[in-house]
């Protein structure tokens, strides 16, 4: 943090963090009342928060939604609401990779997209029952409700209840007043780039840090506030700004050069940039959108970047309760290890006596022995496989008992750990974690593992 000298923050689920339930509950009502009022028979459908997570991958030809490793390859599925059996799953994806820069593949970036997700399962399974015209597939529902969805967040209905009731759908940290401050305070230039509007934007920002203010006000911990930024556009675009000119958002295009403390509506990076007189290295921009915050950023203008995933909280505390348990299973792997490596040197054995060819090393005796010693060593496998089996079901249900860990797949990083570990400098679980961190620590990357390190 010594090196960097300007930091921007995204605001929804970055410094604004919502309560994930009832935000995107709500988000689904005012989805499901569009469609509702555009003939699709949707009244009936219901949001499940734990159905789905961030990182998982919707695939718009077969109608799944899957969870993928690093590689691509896809590790859990499901087809509407129902979890795929693993026969079914295997059929479906063995010669299959999951390459997101197909458009069969949609991301879900972020915890908006879980209320997106429910709903286009359920209307897969509406699809599947008949409900819906013969002529729609899996494709045309996902732009169904991709359309609706977009069409509910600007609309203004959604976003009118939280404002009407912030104490619901806000969780207000009053820590992250104090991290901007000590930023801003060590000499830190900082930013808000968020998409929302002036209007949301305000009453949002208002809430969560005035109270916690020396001064009163959230404007006052910013060199720049930018509103309706068109992100990710706003990292490659070259659109013009336009300043706000007061609390009720009316604006006016930028006659003259962008001027400390005022806010902006559009705009984009490059201009931001030359106004800070940094360089790319010397701006951390913070957000929680994989692409339209991290990726872009960091690819276009050498940004450094944060991504905050809130819900690594939970799965920390869950990894820390489950620590005993992740130890004795590991233990226990390495116990079947050893049981397979054996049984597979005895059945190299029998099959180089077979032939009359030597026997491995540390292997003697005739065929009766060696038939012996694998009767044991299978009974002894499978009275293993009977321990082990609910310690491995137990972890891989570690933060949603649907679909795992986040930043896993299996035994393998997921596809979400995958895109951070590309365009992401660090990921913690809030802003004001920085407080741990301090404006003048220092983050060193701890050493990576590989394959043949000593456990």
């Amino acid at each position: 943090m010594r090196s960097i000298h300007a930091v921007g923050f995204d605001m929804d689920y970055t410094l604004v963090h919502y309560e994930v339930s009832a935000w995107e509950e709500r988000a689904f009502h005012h989805t499901q009342r569009l469609l509702a009022s555009r003939g699709v028979p949707v009244t009936e459908l219901h949001f499940d928060p734990a159905a789905f997570t961030r990182g998982l991958i919707i695939d718009t030809k077969l109608g799944n939604i899957v969870k993928a490793n690093r590689f691509g390859y896809v590790t859990k599925a499901a087809h509407g609401m129902r979890m795929m059996p693993h026969d079914l799953q295997r059929k479906a994806y063995s010669q299959v990779w999951v390459d997101l820069s197909d458009s069969r593949w949609i991301f879900l970036n972020t915890l908006f997209s879980l209320s997106e997700a429910c709903l286009y399962a359920q209307i897969v399974d509406m699809h599947d029952r008949g409900a819906l015209l013969p002529s729609t597939d899996y494709q045309s529902i996902y732009r169904l409700v991709s359309d609706a969805m977009n069409s509910a967040h600007l609309e203004g209905a959604l976003k009118a209840d939280i404002i009407a009731d912030p104490d619901r759908f806000v969780v207000r940290d009053p820590e992250l007043p104090r991290a901007l401050l000590d930023l801003k305070h060590s000499g830190k230039k900082l930013f808000l780039v968020t998409n929302s509007e002036w209007h949301y934007t305000l009453p949002m920002m208002s809430w969560a840090f005035d109270r916690h203010l020396p001064s009163g006000s959230w404007r006052d911990l910013f060199d720049l506030v930018i509103v309706q930024s068109r992100k990710p556009s706003f990292f490659d675009g070259k659109n013009s700004f336009d300043e706000v000119l007061d609390d009720s958002g009316a604006t006016r295009p930028l006659a003259g050069p962008l001027q400390k403390g005022r806010s902006y509506r559009g705009g984009n990076a490059q201009l931001v940039q030359e106004w800070l007189e940094l360089l790319g290295e010397e701006i951390l921009y913070v957000g929680d959108h994989v692409y339209a915050d991290v990726h872009v950023s960091s690819q276009i203008h050498r940004w450094r970047t944060a991504l905050i995933i809130r819900e690594l909280e939970a799965e920390v505390a869950a990894e820390t309760a489950f620590a005993q348990t992740q130890k004795t299973l590991h233990l226990s792997m390495q116990k079947k290890d050893f049981l397979d490596q054996e049984q597979a040197a005895l059945r190299l054995a029998l099959q180089r006596l077979e032939y009359g060819e030597l026997l491995p090393l540390h292997i003697h005796g005739p065929a009766s022995t060696i038939h012996e010693r694998l009767r044991t060593l299978r009974i002894e496998s499978t009275a293993l496989d009977a321990q082990l089996a609910p310690l491995a079901k137990a972890s891989g249900e570690l933060g949603n008992t649907r679909w795992g860990p986040l930043m896993r797949a299996g035994n393998d990083k997921s596809r979400l750990a995958r895109q951070i570990e590309r365009h992401a400098d660090v990921y913690t679980g809030r802003v004001a974690n920085l407080l741990h961190l301090t404006p003048f620590g220092y983050l060193r990357a701890a050493r990576g593992s590989l394959p043949h390190d000593a456990s």
